[in-house]
């Protein structure tokens, strides 16, 4: 179950269930012969789109698909799955949305109908076949009602990152040749306004919160726009959804790389079904019959809803932190105490016991029972048994403050290019501080493997996608002539199958609330902003932020070439432009050169003003107080920045811009 954020109160989405019931029930009675075969006997004599290659660029192409003796089983389409989980489950529910403080709920049968009315909708609109439908902002019915339909389509379905630029938008949806764009409100519908004479595919726009300001030709409502289709007759929609095959392209995701422009990665309906079968297993979800899972948001929701199971970013888990420590910081000096005795024992008791079916102390019952469950049930995570987190690297911070509370978070690792999660922890495969083993089903191996076990780790499996869209060079240094997809990442592999990441090949970014930033191109754009910058590196790895270190140019001492306190003549000069009369590092640095300081900050918000997202703007950023040299350590041989050393040597300088 989907609970989105409390914050989306603006739609009435208790009137629009209400309102389109009749509808969907009508749809429901005419189209009672969806399953117009056996359901096993349909998945079965479905065939795949003929293919030959395990890759593809192109929208409309066909992948072959990697069945194999470790995952034999049959490939079935997106609808196909939505299908049987109706027939099996209809009458449960499948999301929740809070509207006016009142929690709204629909079924899996109602979901489905929703869904075929959004898909009719589309079709009326014009989608084309393996034509792209946007869809720009945040969580909501409304996004997965869109997702679904525009797969049921006959479309390929992409999400626009709520925070990106105009341009940004633009790119995504020229790129994915968008018919319809999706838009959550005004905010995010002003965007599209700016560039919508510069999307040549684009037919309309949907805006599913709220009224649109404006009348505008091909703007919809969302109430209108799911009336539009209702003259689409049922069968023309299921002859587009019986054409539909499992080696196809059905959803893109824009990941930025390290550098370029963003790359669509292209999954099929075979990448997305097989990897929600696998990877379910893997985390024990349980089938809706059995137990309903709610996967929860904010901690005022989930303290409404106590979660059975909690999926988050790792910022999240970061919030959910920051907030616990200070509540704690502000108990009296008692309870301060006994919270601290408490999360102490545990964490102790939890690195020791690794297994969750393991014996754990007298002591440790004690606490958890007197202090810890009632930390949990502020969190509102008394009922939850599952806690995941994943699209970033989680701190070892973080980890051990949750098992103080007696919840441990389960790693996912894996890429968009692997539908998600390629190794998982779980209740069954937890080791600290690895991030779990392969999905089974998934296979892996490690290249270039040095003297200490660390490699290149490659992924194999049914979850791995079909290429990148319209980027043929992309896509083969991405797979190797064996298919094998190679991640960029370094790794160990211990002998019990735990996945341990060492490091990156790449120097890609990767915030707490899992966004990828490729930091050159910002790096750069400083410098070109800066001309009495000498380098620059980004900071935001696993951090809620992104931050920057500067260094001024310097004259370099002629014997040794190391960097001296003294400006360069270039840099002498620029201050003087500026109205400052430093002629040394310290003389800027000790007093805070207003005008240099000035200077500096007006540059970084020029670069920040052209970031594709907020999350790619530069927050906080520091001047040391010696240049980068090859003497120095900072510069190899051929001068390329070393950014392990960097983030070694000026670790106090870091951390002093991420204390609040």
């Amino acid at each position: 179950m989907d609970l989105p954020g409390e914050e989306k109160g603006e739609a009435q989405l208790e009137n629009r269930v209400q309102e389109s019931m009749a509808h969907v029930q009508i749809d429901g009675e005419e189209h009672a012969s969806v399953g117009r075969k056996n359901l096993e006997v349909q998945f079965a004599c479905t065939p795949l789109a003929q293919a030959s290659s395990l890759w593809t660029t192109d929208a409309k192409g066909a992948v072959r698909l990697r069945i194999e003796e470790g995952c034999p089983e049959e490939p079935v389409t997106v609808h196909q799955m939505f299908k049987a989980s109706v027939e099996k489950y209809g009458n449960m529910y499948a999301l929740a949305s809070k509207m006016d403080n009142k929690w709204e709920k629909i079924t899996f049968s109602e979901y489905y109908q929703f869904c075929r009315r959004a898909a009719k909708s589309f079709i009326k609109l014009g989608l084309e076949r393996f034509h792209g439908v946007a869809i720009l902002g945040f969580n909501s019915a409304e996004w997965f009602f869109s997702s679904v339909g525009t797969i049921m389509a006959g479309g390929i379905m992409t999400g626009i990152y709520a925070t990106n630029s105009p341009e940004a938008c633009q790119y995504v949806a020229n790129d994915s040749k968008a018919n319809i764009i999706v838009v959550e409100n005004q905010k995010q519908l002003d965007k599209i306004l700016q560039i919508r004479d510069r999307l040549p595919h684009l037919k309309a726009i949907v805006q599913f919160s709220g009224n649109p300001q404006q009348r505008i030709p091909n703007l919809y409502s969302w109430e209108d726009f799911m009336d539009l289709g209702l003259d689409v007759s049922e069968d023309e929609l299921d002859d587009i959804i019986d054409s539909q095959r499992a080696n196809q392209c059905c959803i893109l995701i824009y990941t930025s790389g390290t550098t370029g422009k963003p790359k669509g990665v292209m999954l099929s309906h075979d990448n997305i079904t097989w990897t929600a079968n696998h990877a379910s297993r893997v985390g024990e979800m349980q089938p809706a019959d059995t137990q309903q899972e709610s996967l929860g948001s904010l901690i005022t929701t989930m303290r409404e809803v106590c979660p059975t199971s909690h999926m988050g970013v790792p910022r999240v888990w970061e919030k959910m932190m920051e907030k616990m420590k200070q509540a704690i910081s502000e108990c009296g000096y008692v309870k301060k105490k006994l919270v601290t005795w408490a999360m102490s024992v545990s964490l102790e008791a939890n690195q020791k016991c690794t297994q969750t079916d393991d014996d754990k102390p007298f002591l440790f019952t004690l606490a958890d029972s007197l202090v810890l469950q009632r930390l949990r049930t502020e969190l509102g995570l008394s009922c939850c048994q599952k806690f995941f987190s994943g699209a970033a690297p989680i701190s070892s911070e973080t980890v051990q403050f949750f098992l103080g509370l007696n919840i441990r978070l389960y790693e996912a690792y894996g890429m968009s290019e692997s539908t998600g999660p390629h190794f998982m922890s779980g209740p069954r495969a937890y080791k600290l501080p690895s991030c779990g083993k392969v999905v089974p089903g998934c296979r892996y191996k490690m290249v270039d493997i040095d003297s200490e076990g660390t490699g290149e780790i490659c992924f194999w499996g049914r979850n791995i996608f079909m290429g990148f869209l319209n980027m043929e060079d992309q896509t083969r240094e991405a797979l190797d002539k064996d298919g094998w997809l190679h991640s960029g990442d370094l790794g160990k592999i211990d002998e019990e199958g735990f996945l341990y990441i060492t490091g990156r090949i790449k120097e890609l970014i990767i915030t707490a609330g899992g966004e990828n930033i490729p930091p050159l191109s910002i790096e750069e754009k400083v410098k070109k902003e800066l001309p009495i910058i000498s380098n620059t590196m980004l900071i935001g790895d696993k951090r809620k932020f992104l931050t920057m270190l500067l260094t001024l140019k310097c004259c370099s001492d002629t014997e040794t070439m190391e960097p001296t306190e003294e400006l360069s003549g270039e840099a002498v000069q620029l201050c003087r432009q500026l109205g400052s009369q430093a002629t040394t590092v310290s003389d800027i640095i000790e007093g805070k050169d207003k005008e240099v300081y000035r200077t500096i900050q007006e540059a970084i918000n020029r670069v920040n003003s052209t970031a594709t997202s907020n999350a790619q703007c530069i927050q906080k950023w520091a001047i040391l107080r010696k240049d980068f040299s090859v003497s120095g350590g900072e510069l190899g041989p051929t001068m390329k920045l070393r950014r392990p050393v960097v983030l070694e040597m000026y670790q106090q300088v870091i951390e002093s811009l991420y204390q609040e």
